[in-house]
């Protein structure tokens, strides 16, 4: 699908970005052109030397400039036949001390990609978001539901035949930036005699970023426009990761924290009526359907009305062992 055409990434300088801009160089050899689009000029200095992508030069371009900025966006997705959309302000406390800065970003900055796309003819859209938009108790969760909602409904925007949009939902991925993995490591290799747990009862999903990017891949490929995916993935204990990154030390609760919930979840109850189950996904559709996409899913499976897919309630768990290989990897892969 890719092969011949052009893609932008916005927020390609992330972990996600690289990951997924490295495995379309990687599965894709024949596509024509990425476009790296974030505010960071030393973070695209920085991915243009990695030799992962500087043998590739003759095919990525790297666009300085900011979702808030509708014009340079017009500029840089000339020609461009997808988009994933990964630029975002994520950091929950950040958030909720610059409210205003996490609407323009996360809300403006959706809408503004959503209406360069429709007018530049994009052909189709993916949007990340994030288990905290379901059922948000933070700023950030608010900011990326009301982000999902526009993208979803983008699609009434563009028409049957213009640009379609969809939105894939996942959880925390193991050893991003600003997860709590690495977080834990370091206070290990500072010499810390416990490690602080928020509430020994919390859960959280887990995956890793091969995941993420596997998901949008299928999601672009695979979309009609209106979906919201939901990639099924593990649950994990909080106090297990502590074991599994340092045994020998105890743990301490230190309580919960501002705009944080004991269980996360990415599909509630409200969702379910609209929410179809795959091999290794859901899909939520939307609340008004074009007509193309009540014929598509028509007869697929529907989940029980009372269905609720919650960290606290998933029916995948990883055990310390499977935090240890999975730390094992992620260590090897840096």
């Amino acid at each position: 699908m890719l092969d011949g055409k052009s893609l932008l990434v916005t927020g390609g300088t992330g972990s996600f970005g690289k990951k997924f801009i490295k495995t379309i160089l990687d599965t894709h050899p024949e596509i024509e052109r990425i476009v790296i689009y974030s505010r960071d000029e030393f973070k695209q200095f920085m991915m243009s030397n990695m030799p992962e992508f500087k043998e590739h030069a003759d095919k990525l371009r790297f666009f300085i400039g900011d979702v808030r900025d509708k014009e340079r966006l017009y500029r840089a997705l000339e020609g461009i036949d997808f988009v994933v959309h990964a630029a975002a302000l994520k950091q929950v406390p950040s958030c909720e001390y610059n409210p205003f800065e996490a609407v323009k970003t996360n809300i403006m900055g959706a809408a503004n990609v959503i209406d360069a796309c429709i007018d530049k003819k994009v052909k189709r859209v993916v949007a990340l978001s994030t288990d905290k938009a379901c059922a948000p108790v933070n700023l950030y969760g608010a900011t990326k539901l009301c982000s999902d909602k526009l993208f979803i409904q983008g699609n009434n925007y563009s028409g049957p035949n213009g640009t379609k949009f969809a939105v894939v939902r996942y959880g925390n991925v193991a050893g991003s930036r600003g997860s709590v993995i690495p977080f834990f490591q370091d206070l290990v290799k500072s010499g810390v005699k416990q490690l602080p747990i928020t509430d020994m009862k919390m859960t959280r999903f887990w995956l890793k970023l091969e995941q993420a990017v596997e998901m949008v891949l299928e999601a672009l490929e695979h979309m009609h426009g209106g979906e919201l995916f939901v990639k099924k993935i593990p649950s994990m204990h909080m106090p297990d990761l502590a074991k599994a990154i340092a045994p020998e030390l105890e743990t301490v609760e230190i309580g919960i924290r501002p705009g944080e919930k004991i269980h996360e979840c990415m599909i509630t109850k409200e969702d379910a009526r609209n929410t179809i189950e795959k091999e290794g996904y859901y899909i939520i559709l939307p609340d008004i359907q074009r007509k193309e996409i009540k014929q598509f899913y028509a007869h697929e499976k529907r989940v029980p009305d009372d269905f609720e897919y919650s960290s606290g309630k998933n029916d995948r768990w990883l055990t310390v062992e499977d935090m240890r290989q999975l730390i094992a990897e992620i260590n090897k892969g840096e």
